[in-house]
């Protein structure tokens, strides 16, 4: 027996990067969907925080004509259908009516960077507030008998708008907003003859509003340059040259040509020959990446080196960073079950403390004979310090700050309950092909037998398998390809169903097929002793079999990803336990688990991995890592799905989160991340809540006033914002 050497020919890496999810809504740029003439997407401006969501959807919901409202928070998105003959621009002027305001622009390009008031118009408001008080502190010291008509002054000033405000959303569905309090305290200062607390009540409130727009604003930016990173323009190449046109015109087919320094508008396949695209924008991947000729490429993605043409493959609305961009929305409605809670709560609390404060202004005086301007006053102090402000944003802020970052790291995750309960997983569970190893099977070892050599069996090996979409056969004929060997010439090609392929060759019968379809008798005892130790190291076999004669033998194996050992490692030392579930042969699965030290179950169907994960989430949450079509039903049904980002778009659809990068090191980062999300928000709802028990009690013993009580508040939700922003700075390496 001759023993060739080894080839370590790999298949060549495509490099492709398939899309982000299947999903089916329509991200279109115009303000008029094109599917349904009635239906209407606009830009929206004023929100500081996501209770603001909820009261324009309310509001616009009771609207005559108004089908449904939907505001998405994380990108500023108003999606509205009208029924016939109701007309935009009364939408518009709803809007207005309550505050905020809307406007028809591209929801994606450099023109999202919107152009800003100047700072003295975008703060007139509360700079004129300011100068009221300033001219009232200085009537207190040269004519004290006019401070009391300064400071009422700057108090109906600051209350016109917010008392506005609260009407209209009275009269809109929601009477039990900020607003609202806000407005019956002040009056109920003026009327009690507090003009200097009623009118810094206001300034405080004014501020805090400001303070929530820059967080909320911040909490954005990151979406906001994702949107921004789709040009608006493209050159696409047609029949009398280069034209200029409008990204959303280009259809799949289209060709388009992009210049170095510029970023794709869509996704498209690469026709030059080569080229380097930097992808950290989608993938999180710092290091540019070379593609070559046929490899997919991501809208987004910057061109580094040289021109180059690509083939449209994205349908207007649908590109990756479009997809991107819905699963942030998205997110918003798959709240966190503790946002649900708070969201639930804060129905009821509200109109409860507005009960409870009308308790004490009335009931000391009329059961006690108590001062009624004493107990009204603790009345409206416990009236600010029951504004849920802080408790309605602590969660939301915390869940909008995580999701951008790990936004920012490659991992994408599809909500707040995503986000929650990767955080409480003990057990992963992977798939094997794809997930823990490349997907692309190796030649590892070929063994020749007298008279055949290795030019001849590699020949006539890629000969057989040549145009079969099997990735062994891909694998074989790469093999052939890498060592400069040319495919003999076959008079014809028969499969043989579940067996293998048969053909002549110089008149004798030849056949490719896995060792276990030869007769016993077939082999030597020398063969079935390398036939069962390669089996039992877990290498797939094929067999080239001339004339009942084995001519060589083909191992191949599937190699683990460069980043799987340490992917698990950092897993196993966040005590999470890691196991692989796969349909593979058990020695196989017996070979890549052992060089990872992690259980396994193996031959396990699409219903076996179902039956293995409803007995393994009886012991805790549960995480699924999976790329492939099989792999939906388990990414499904596990607490958490988590798709490699190459994987397939019924794996991504199914699943909860994504890593767009495929790296096995970013599932430790999405732990971490949901970690700290999770302690940021129970600091959070601690900090809301402590400080409510504290000023609760001293204002109804008449220790707080009521700038304490608004500047408690208005601190409170200041500090739970900048608390949650520090989320953004994550970076994976903290736990």
């Amino acid at each position: 027996m001759a023993q060739c050497s080894q080839a370590n020919s790999k298949q060549p890496e495509s490099g492709g990067h398939r899309h982000l999810a299947a999903s089916q809504s329509v991200m279109d740029d115009k303000a008029t969907l094109d599917h349904d003439s009635l239906a209407h997407s606009w830009h929206i401006t004023g929100m500081d925080c996501p209770s603001c969501a909820g009261k324009i959807e309310t509001a616009l919901r009771r609207m005559p004509g108004v089908l449904s409202a939907e505001v998405r928070f994380a990108t500023e998105r108003l999606q509205v259908r009208l029924a016939p003959g109701t007309r935009p621009e009364h939408v518009a002027k709803a809007m207005s009516a309550i505050g905020f305001s809307i406007q028809n622009e591209p929801s994606s390009g450099p023109e999202y960077a919107r152009t800003r008031l100047a700072w003295w118009r975008e703060y007139q408001s509360l700079l004129i507030l300011l100068l009221l008080l300033l001219m009232a502190g200085l009537s207190q010291l040269l004519l004290p008998g006019a401070a009391p008509l300064w400071f009422a002054l700057a108090t109906l000033w600051g209350l016109w708008p917010i008392g506005r405000k609260a009407w209209q959303l009275g009269r809109n569905g929601s009477p039990f907003s900020i607003e609202t309090l806000m407005t019956v305290a002040a009056c109920g200062a003026l009327l009690l003859g507090e003009t200097a607390e009623a009118a810094m009540v206001l300034l405080l409130f004014m501020v805090g509003e400001q303070l929530e727009s820059l967080a909320a604003n911040k909490a954005r930016s990151g979406v906001s340059a994702l949107m921004a990173l789709v040009p608006n323009q493209a050159l696409k190449v047609t029949p009398n040259g280069l034209e200029t046109v409008h990204a959303h015109q280009l259809q799949p087919d289209d060709e388009i040509e992009v210049h170095p320094g510029g970023r794709l508008p869509v996704d498209g396949i690469l026709l030059t020959e080569l080229a380097s695209f930097d992808e950290s924008a989608v993938t999180g991947e710092s290091v540019p990446v070379d593609k070559q000729q046929g490899d997919s490429l991501a809208a987004g993605s910057l061109l580094v080196d040289v021109a180059v043409r690509v083939r449209v493959t994205s349908e207007q609305g649908h590109n990756t960073i479009d997809k991107i961009l819905h699963l942030i929305e998205t997110a918003e409605a798959n709240k966190a079950p503790i946002a649900r809670f708070i969201e639930r709560f804060s129905r009821w609390y509200t109109p409860a403390m507005i009960l409870a404060a009308t308790l004490v202004a009335l009931l000391p005086p009329l059961l006690m004979a108590a001062e009624w301007e004493t107990w009204i006053y603790r009345g409206l102090v416990l009236l600010l310090i029951g504004c849920p402000c802080a408790l309605v944003i602590s969660t939301p802020a915390a869940v909008t700050s995580a999701l951008a970052s790990a936004s920012r790291m490659g991992i994408l995750i599809k909500g707040g309950a995503a986000l929650e309960q990767l955080g409480q997983v003990n057990t992963m569970a992977f798939d094997k092909t794809g997930t823990l190893t490349q997907g692309k099977p190796e030649l590892h070892q070929l063994i020749c037998y007298p008279p055949f050599n290795q030019g001849q069996v590699l020949g006539l090996a890629a000969a057989l398998e040549a145009g079969s979409h099997h990735p062994l056969a891909k694998t074989l004929v790469a093999a052939a390809d890498a060592q400069g060997i040319t495919p003999q010439s076959l008079p014809f090609r028969r499969t043989l169903p579940g067996a293998g392929i048969e053909s002549e060759w110089q008149g004798n019968p030849l056949v490719i097929c896995t060792p276990a379809h030869l007769a016993p008798e077939q082999l030597t005892a020398e063969q079935h002793t390398t036939i069962d130790q390669l089996k039992a190291d877990g290498y797939t076999l094929a067999a080239l079999v001339m004339n009942q004669q084995l001519a060589g033998l083909f191992a191949l194996s599937d190699p683990l990803r460069t980043d799987a050992k340490a992917g698990i490692a950092a897993l196993q030392a966040l005590n999470i336990r890691c196991l692989m579930l796969t349909g593979d042969h058990p020695a196989a699965a017996a070979r890549i688990a052992a060089e990872l030290d992690i259980d396994y179950q193996a031959q396990l169907s699409p219903q076996d991995k179902l039956t293995q994960l409803l007995q393994l989430e009886r012991a805790g949450p549960l995480a699924m890592v999976g790329d492939g079509i099989n792999d939906a039903p388990a990414l499904k049904q596990a607490s958490v799905g988590i798709a490699m980002g190459q994987g397939t778009d019924v794996a991504l659809d199914s699943a909860d989160a994504a890593l767009t990068h495929s790296r096995l090191t970013g599932l430790a980062d999405a732990v971490r991340l949901s970690r700290a999300a999770n302690r940021n928000i129970r600091q959070n709802i601690s900090l809301a809540l402590g400080l409510k028990a504290i000023f609760l009690v001293t204002s109804i013993l008449g220790i707080t006033g009521l700038w304490l009580a608004i500047l408690a508040d208005t601190g409170a939700t200041a500090l739970v914002t900048l608390n949650a922003l520090r989320l953004l700075r994550f970076n994976g390496s903290k736990t």
